[in-house]
């Protein structure tokens, strides 16, 4: 920790969360300011990575002088009157679980820009492709950084234009349908999600985060609470994606172009439970409580399901998509993420958190490693990489092969990666639960959830035994090992996942404050 000042502290969030947007409008101009190339499209380029770069800088130094000795109590904050008549105010703030969240959205959004300066998008002017990429950026950031329940609902609803257009104009086979089942999905979801926010703030007569969290439920009735909940919890659970609200996920992934993929499942997912956690959790308890054994046995069949079809997928003459395994496998983990949040415990929640960030950090790993061996080979069917790599990745290019091998292990929970401590912290607490949640049920959701891991890792082990553990053979050329710029990308990447699997204290020390005083009612 260094010592900042409030008010620097207050710009620098402030920063984070409008300067993608500035950055966004300079990229459309004639020439991004300052910055030259040796074409227009290179010097665009180039201002994308120079805005998340300087937002990763702000996000980092933010994480500096944040107090982590008082990581439940909201800093950096912001409150200014926006709309008095509804009371609605431009209210910005980070807690411990806020910053992960913050810092994880400017790495990946950085990285993702410095993969693009080096490997340019196909597709239309990347001075598009560049505001796109800002705008998502600060949608995504504002989600994690706003304290009121509009504002949440605004910037929630930011990310679904510009990804939308990732996917349509820069995707590939299939995009145009899949862009459109994924605004679809995800706009009806927010409908519902509207009216469940509008329900707390008016019945409530706030729209105020920490309000409502300091309040506790005790301003709001037991019923306004389970329509609040319902309708709240849809709109997050389709952003998630939750089963049987994931369906738009597969398509979605398959069709993105690489960048796409990495934000889509290492931050956008992330939104749906942090509402989960941040709003709904200390605003409505008791009807988070009426349907947490409901949001469990949900969470727990879409562990399983999407198991079964990363398996189905990963079976030899399945034409099984590499990039669609890696979607159904975040249907699995982001299951393991709402059974941690729904056993209302903070073990559990801590482990949601947790689970998270590595999924964050672990599947925009995968992602990015796929778009590479797309790049070299030009397809992700797992047959047909078999064949073009010999099923040898290890011998044809030893170093890409070596960091998929590192990413599936990661993905599996193995101990000392950051996998490993969400999915057992979840599990932990589904066999303790929040009183008076049945604990034999929760037992049982356990007890099928740690059966999925046994999957997990199946579908994980025959995807590397199918891609790189073959016989290499002189008929198949070698590919190219990985490039400078990927090495760069992906090496934080790599790092982080063994720094929070060897020293998991680093997270739950933030996390873990902020939740034990987010469940008891803030300063009740």
């Amino acid at each position: 920790m260094i010592d900042i000042s409030e008010s620097v502290m207050q710009f620098l969030l402030a920063l984070i969360v409008v300067g993608p947007l500035l950055g966004a409008v300079a990229a459309l101009l004639p020439a991004p300011p300052g910055l030259k190339g040796k074409s227009p499209e290179q010097a665009v380029l180039r201002h994308g990575v120079t805005v998340t770069g300087a937002v990763l800088v702000a996000a980092i130094v933010l994480a500096l002088g944040f107090d982590s000795g008082h990581p439940s109590r909201m800093q950096a904050t912001t409150d200014i009157s926006w709309i008095p008549a509804l009371d609605v105010r431009i209210h910005l703030g980070i807690d411990g679980i806020s910053l992960p969240l913050v810092v994880l959205t400017a790495l990946l959004t950085f990285l993702c820009a410095l993969y693009s300066y080096f490997n340019p998008p196909t597709g239309p002017s990347p001075k598009a492709f560049v505001a796109l990429l800002l705008v998502l950026e600060s949608g995504v950031l504002a989600s994690f950084a706003v304290l009121d329940l509009l504002l949440f609902f605004l910037a929630f609803e930011t990310v679904l234009i510009p990804m939308y257009f990732l996917i349509a104009r820069w995707g590939g086979a299939g995009r145009t349908r899949a862009a459109w089942k994924f605004i679809l999905f995800t706009l009806l979801g927010s409908v519902v999600m509207l009216l469940g926010l509008l329900l707390i703030g008016i019945k409530a007569g706030t729209f105020d985060m920490v309000a409502l969290a300091t309040d506790n439920g005790r301003s709001l009735t037991t019923s306004v609470q389970v329509i609040a909940v319902l309708a709240i919890g849809i709109g997050l659970a389709v952003k998630t994606p939750m089963w049987p609200l994931h369906s738009w996920l597969p398509d979605a992934h398959t069709a993105a172009p690489t960048v796409g993929s990495v934000l889509l499942a290492g931050v956008l997912l992330k939104m749906g439970t942090y509402g989960f956690v941040r709003i709904l959790l200390p605003a409505a308890p008791d009807g988070f409580r009426t349907f947490a054994p409901y949001l469990a046995a949900f969470a727990v069949v879409g562990i399983i399901y999407g198991s079964l079809a990363c398996l189905n997928l990963a079976k030899r003459g399945a034409r099984g998509d590499l990039k669609r395994l890696i979607a159904y496998s975040s249907v699995g983990h982001m299951g393991f993420v709402l059974l941690g949040i729904a056993t209302m415990t903070p073990t559990g929640v801590n482990g949601a958190l947790f689970a998270n960030i590595a999924h964050g950090l672990i599947t925009g790993l995968l992602f990015f490693l796929v778009g590479g061996l797309k790049d070299r080979t030009g397809t992700t069917d797992l047959d047909t990489l078999a064949e073009k790599t010999g099923a040898a990745l290890y011998g044809r290019a030893p170093r890409l092969g070596g960091l998929l091998a590192f990413a599936a292990v990661a993905s599996l929970g193995l101990p000392g990666l950051a996998g490993f401590w969400g999915e057992m912290l979840a599990l932990f607490g589904a066999f303790e639960p929040a009183a008076p949640l049945s604990r034999p049920a929760f037992l049982t959701f356990m007890a099928i959830a740690a059966f999925g891991t046994l999957l997990t890792a199946a579908y994980m082990l025959a995807v590397v035994r199918r891609v790189c553990m073959g016989a290499a053979s002189q008929e198949v050329p070698k590919l190219a090992d990985v490039r400078s710029y990927e090495c760069a990308a992906w090496t934080p990447l790599v790092a982080l996942t063994v720094v929070a699997g060897l020293w998991p204290k680093a997270l739950l020390g933030l996390t873990d404050p902020a939740v034990q005083q987010l469940l008891s009612g803030g300063t009740r």
